[in-house]
């Protein structure tokens, strides 16, 4: 190797460590301060670990203050702390706990912890017999604290199907989990997966956790064609925790890919909590929803709905559609913005009809709005006169901040 090779060489492994010594910051929350003054938050951050091959993730805090108008002061606390192995990190409303979630990478439970300002206050692990690994991604992602924080809703794969068994004999019956050399397992049933990054994943189901006795139950009542994500919980009634609302993908069509392919066919749906269910409403999970499901699909009159949001008085749910592309085929056309009035007394069946929002923009002058183009929702995306939405969207060749009233 001669010695210009050898410089090239330094110069470029240099420059990619001082881009690997550069943080992203993934996400960021603001809490309000216990005294009334100023404000506390809390950042997500990653950093390539290129020993290792993977990212670090850490959390840093800060108190933030206004000194004028037109000012702030961040003081930040020393260092930050590394979350290794979290697979996500969800802080409560309150923000006073926070959650963490650690997926294993073999048979072994998930983790589930909570988290106090100075200690950890509880740890659940959900054995495989419950579930698969949690998903944690922006598409079926779904981790959502209930209002008074005693119920986590989020979204996991379901439970493994038994496999058949052989040894020499033929088929060996039972459902015997003991290790034998002699004997091996079926693949069992063929089942299509969604593509791209969810090769060897299961259909995602949703789950509830109880926050104090860590008893997880799974919900009930889900069409068995249905993959659920992106679960949030609707505004409490009298102080309970009743309703929770999901994105439903059908999966009677051949899946295709879903993550790169906004195209999907989904509608948004209302279900019961199953800790709030009668025996009557708890429905086999395998069962289609009929008549008497506890399943209520909250957007029939259109194709595509997806990104549920509640706004802070709860007396709305605003949500996107890719309508313009589940009708034409069409992929990343231009999205709508719509809402649906929410019933304060938790009777479904007085949600309003679906009123536009945002309309789709079929044809955009030059230099004026060209439409929705967005590819995720903030988790509180409300500024404080609570009813401006801030959105990301693509404007032409660059990504723009969208403020949406969504009453006018």
């Amino acid at each position: 190797m001669d010695i210009a090779t050898e410089e090239e060489y330094a110069s470029q492994s240099q420059l990619l460590k001082e881009f690997a010594d550069i943080c992203s910051i993934d996400k960021a929350w603001i809490f309000k301060s216990e005294n009334g003054k100023g404000s506390k938050g809390m950042f997500s951050l990653s950093q390539p670990d290129l020993l290792a091959n993977k990212m670090r993730k850490f959390i840093l805090s800060a108190h933030i203050s206004s000194e004028t108008s037109n000012s702030m002061t961040f003081q930040w606390a020393p260092f930050p702390v590394e979350m290794e192995s979290a697979s996500i990190i969800v802080p409560s409303p309150s923000g006073s706990r926070l959650l963490v979630v650690k997926n294993s990478e073999n048979d072994s439970p998930t983790q589930f912890e909570i988290w106090g300002s100075s200690q950890l206050e509880k740890e659940f692990c959900v054995p495989q017999s419950v579930h698969g690994s949690v998903f944690t991604d922006d598409w079926f992602k779904g981790i959502s604290w209930s209002h008074d924080e005693s119920l986590i809703a989020y979204v996991a794969e379901e439970l493994a199907a038994s496999k058949p068994k052989f040894d020499g004999s033929g088929y060996k019956k039972g459902n015997s989990n003991e290790k034998d050399h002699c004997s091996w397992k079926g693949l069992g049933d063929f089942e299509e997966e969604w593509g791209e990054t969810y090769a060897g994943k299961r259909k995602p189901t949703l789950f509830v956790v109880n926050t104090k006795s860590g008893e997880v139950r799974a919900v009930r009542g889900i069409t068995s064609s249905l993959s659920a994500g992106q679960v949030i919980w609707a505004p409490s009634v009298r102080d309970m925790n009743e309703y929770m609302v999901f994105v439903g993908w059908s999966s009677n069509l051949r899946k295709f890919g879903i993550k790169y392919c906004n195209n999907r066919p989904c509608a948004i749906y209302a279900i019961k909590n199953p800790f709030h269910q009668s025996e009557a409403d708890k429905v086999d999970v395998k069962a289609d929803a009929g008549v008497d499901s506890p399943l209520c699909n909250l957007t029939q009159s259109i194709s595509s709905a997806f990104f549920p949001c509640f706004s802070p008085d709860g007396k709305y749910l605003v949500f996107l559609s890719a309508k313009s592309g589940v009708d034409s085929g069409a992929h990343w056309v231009t999205n709508s913005l719509h809402k649906i009035n929410w019933p304060v007394d938790g009777n479904l069946s007085l949600c309003g009809s679906i009123a536009d929002v945002v309309p789709i923009i079929m044809d955009a002058e030059e230099g004026c709005f060209p439409g929705l183009y967005c590819t995720s929702v903030l988790a509180n995306p409300w500024l404080s006169d609570g009813c401006t939405m801030i959105l990301t969207s693509s404007w032409r060749s660059s990504e723009v901040i969208l403020a949406v009233n969504v009453l006018k």
